[in-house]
């Protein structure tokens, strides 16, 4: 009589292919390899996925700069480059123990992140990280031109944008727009170039400090509106309700205030 096989691999796979235990080893065996497999790859990929959403940041706000009347001659006298900060939004200066490489850390705490009251949260965000990544050209000492990432709750969710605010900090320069959900045909205008035509120049507070921009209904008639979407009413909201938050006092509010007094 041939002795007892001990290897439990060979006693295994010599358990009919009928057997509940072996189906039950082998799936789970199939299983542990294959989120071995996936956990690896994501791993793997997680630099080179992070890599390409900053490429594809850093092109937004290229296209962005260039449709900026009179840029492309600023970038080239400043040498081509943005300087890039990351900001207290609180204190509205220069994070201290932040940078730009450990950003994404630090916003995945939960406790770098501010909870809105509903009266204050005009972009319907519910939280706001304490901290974010802007764009600055100089000119020495001189800032010529501010790139401000904004957000906020559209008709068919989350908007994302870059907003370019000239040196005075109250002149538009331009929006591009890098994320959205609103309706084809509709809320989606809000990506179209001839829409995003109507930014530049609009004001955004009155001489007394007030917050006055907006989107109109139909064509702008003031220094402080940009054209509406006809039949995306709603779309038109949240873009006049994420630009009032983010350059509003919980928003960019502080580093706006700094800035134009000389002291950013």
């Amino acid at each position: 009589m041939a002795g007892t096989d001990w290897n439990p691999w060979r006693r295994l796979l010599a358990l009919p292919n009928t057997s509940r235990t072996k189906t039950i080893v082998v799936a789970f065996l199939v299983s542990a390899i294959c989120a071995v497999l996936v956990s690896g790859a994501t791993v793997l990929l997680r630099p080179i996925q992070t890599a390409n959403r900053a490429a594809e940041e850093q092109a937004r706000i290229a296209d962005l700069v260039q449709r900026i009347p009179g840029m492309s001659a600023l970038l080239e006298q400043a040498g081509g480059t943005l300087s890039t900060v990351v900001i207290d939004l609180e204190s509205g200066r220069a994070a201290t123990d932040i940078s730009t490489e450990t950003l994404e850390t630090a916003l995945a705490d939960q406790a770098n992140w501010t909870a809105l009251e509903a009266g204050s949260d005009l972009a319907g965000l519910g939280y706001r990280p304490n901290y974010a990544q802007i764009f600055l050209l100089r000119d020495g000492d001189t800032i010529l031109l501010a790139l401000l990432p904004v957000a906020g709750q559209g008709y068919g969710g989350r908007i994302d944008a870059i907003v370019a605010v000239n040196g005075d900090m109250n002149t538009i320069a331009g929006i591009a727009i890098t994320q959205h959900s609103e309706t084809p045909g509709l809320g989606a205008r809000i990506e179209d170039r001839s829409w995003q035509g109507s930014f530049p120049g609009t004001l955004i507070r009155d001489p007394s400090g007030q917050i006055r921009f907006n989107v109109a209904r139909s064509t702008a008639s003031t220094d402080y509106q940009v054209d509406g979407i006809t039949g995306a009413t709603r779309t038109g909201n949240g873009i006049t309700n994420m630009m009032r938050f983010w350059l509003g006092p919980d928003g960019y509010g502080p580093l706006i205030g700094a800035i134009q007094r000389g002291e950013f």
